[in-house]
């Protein structure tokens, strides 16, 4: 039997919980290779072999290289936003943007700002490429900014941010000077650059606090 007729939409359709659990192996090789190398510079033979699978497994569960990459920026999102979620779902203070802003520069520092954001450096690579993945990871974006925006929008209804304060422009602002951070630090193998972008967006924001803040934005 060729790999075409093990990847044809009937079979890939019955999949055991060992077949999920394959699958999951094979998106999680994926996902540590390509954050490292990048989508175009990764082939199916690497992620075979970093996920220990055979080409008839690989291709049971993704019939080209273009469906797992599709299948990988929703996975890659999903781990993201969970991630947010933890450090934004209850953010209704200053002092809680600050430690989310703590929280990113540390993680990024263990890589010394190297690789940049998992979803920004595919978005680089996908957007001209797969119109489909460019959907999916601008949903994913606006999810991830919705969640400061939601945050923002809880500081102004407390009084904590004034009621001239725009939550949606704040949250893009912050979105933009997180993943432009993100691209400098990667390009400077050093965080640095990414602490003065949230910094300054951070300062923008603390001018629209109702009472000014001591808190240092470190």
């Amino acid at each position: 039997m060729s790999d075409e007729q093990v990847a044809s939409p009937t079979n890939r359709r019955r999949i055991s919980q060992r077949g999920l659990a394959t699958r999951e192996r094979i998106l999680e090789a994926a996902n540590r290779l390509m954050f490292v190398r990048g989508v175009n510079a990764t082939t199916l033979d690497d992620i075979r072999e970093a996920s220990q699978t055979s080409k008839s497994q690989l291709y049971h569960h993704f019939a080209d290289k273009q469906e797992l990459v599709r299948a990988l920026v929703k996975y890659r999102g999903a781990l993201v936003l969970q991630r947010e979620r933890g450090g934004l779902e209850r953010l209704r203070s200053f002092s809680g943007l600050v430690r989310w802003r703590n929280a990113l520069v540390q993680a990024n520092s263990l890589n010394n700002g190297r690789y940049g954001c998992g979803l920004g450096s595919m978005a680089v690579e996908l957007s001209d490429q797969d119109e489909q993945a460019r959907s999916t990871l601008l949903e994913t974006f606006a999810a991830w900014e919705k969640l400061i925006s939601d945050g923002l929008h809880r500081m102004r209804d407390s009084g904590a941010l004034r009621q001239d304060a725009d939550p949606e422009k704040l949250a893009t602002g912050l979105m933009a000077a997180l993943q432009g951070g993100y691209l400098l630090a990667n390009a400077a193998h050093n965080v640095a650059p990414m602490e003065v972008a949230l910094d300054m967006a951070l300062d923008h924001i603390r001018s629209y606090l109702s009472e000014p803040s001591g808190e240092p934005t470190r």
